[in-house]
């Protein structure tokens, strides 16, 4: 279903462009496509409240799925022409998609998180002052980087999917396709503690939806709300950058293969359905190891 600023575009498209009702659709198929991903991972407010960091997360997302080159130019076309519109209607101040440049050859490295930045992560996750439910956020956080869940994925977590006693979870993923994801100690504690006792304060008396993660009206965390909380917790780090949902499964790939872990045990922990989805994460690892080796042995510059 299209929005307001979606159908103001597609009248533009046919009584101004004389475009065709097919080439009209197929614009605002892009348009569409690239909301709905915006909403399904870390959420969509307005047009105009869209980032720069945003566009590069979906153009990753794009590449991640083995998309041809043409078509990706394509969607970003299409949305810059959009946003172009929008600008000369008074609708949004700036082009997210300006600049945009397409991969040629190397791929681009996926944004993660080094060790010493999550350690500032998870140390204001943990601060109690004036914070009610740091619980809750603490195990967000611990979840999400412990499992390398999507933030969809996390959002339809219930109950009965964790395993306390093998500290495994039951992931629902993409295709209704399911994968068992293990835990570590610090995710169990955390997990733990947020259930037996911030959880039902949520809750307030309200009927369970055995949904894990509650907002404070005793519901199911939203993808937005997920992302807010984030937002929240990296506001309060001496970090600079920005944060994503997916920044963490990135980290939690990366991670993984930087201490040797196997690509194919990787790629089944992600639920990703192909391999060659999952080696993009090599390159992140072979720039770490580049990065340590050039840092640390004694001839290797001059």
């Amino acid at each position: 279903m299209l929005n307001a600023q979606e159908q103001l575009y597609r009248d533009y498209l046919q009584s101004q462009r004389q475009y065709s009702p097919q080439t009209t659709k197929a614009y605002l198929t892009d348009i569409t496509a690239f909301r709905t991903y915006l909403a399904g991972n870390g959420g969509f407010e307005r047009y105009d409240k869209v980032e720069n960091l945003d566009v590069r997360v979906y153009l990753g997302q794009l590449y991640e799925r083995q998309l041809s080159r043409t078509t990706i130019a394509r969607k970003v076309s299409s949305l810059r022409m959009f946003y172009q519109f929008l600008i000369n209607q008074g609708l949004a101040q700036d082009n997210p998609f300006d600049g945009v440049a397409l991969r040629k050859h190397q791929e681009h490295l996926p944004e993660f998180f080094y060790e010493n930045e999550l350690d500032q992560l998870f140390e204001v996750a943990y601060q109690k002052e004036d914070h009610p439910n740091w619980q809750r956020d603490a195990a967000l956080l611990e979840f999400l980087y412990a499992t390398g869940a999507r933030v969809t994925e996390v959002t339809q977590l219930h109950l009965d999917q964790l395993d306390f006693q093998q500290r495994l979870v039951l992931i629902h993923g993409k295709g209704n396709k399911d994968r068992y994801v293990p835990f570590g100690h610090f995710a169990q504690e955390s997990l733990q503690t947020y259930i037996a006792d911030r959880r039902p304060q949520l809750l307030a008396g309200k009927p369970d939806p055995q949904i894990v993660f509650l907002n404070q009206r005793g519901e199911g965390l939203t993808s937005a709300g997920i992302r807010y909380i984030l937002d929240q917790l990296m506001a309060k780090t001496a970090l600079t950058g920005k944060i994503h949902p997916h920044m963490l499964r990135h980290s939690f790939a990366t991670q993984l293969l930087d201490r040797g872990a196997d690509l194919r045990t990787v790629q089944e922990l992600l639920g990703h359905v192909n391999l060659s989805t999952t080696q993009i994460y090599t390159h992140v690892s072979k720039e770490a190891l580049q990065k340590n080796y050039q840092n640390f042995f004694p001839r290797a510059k001059r």
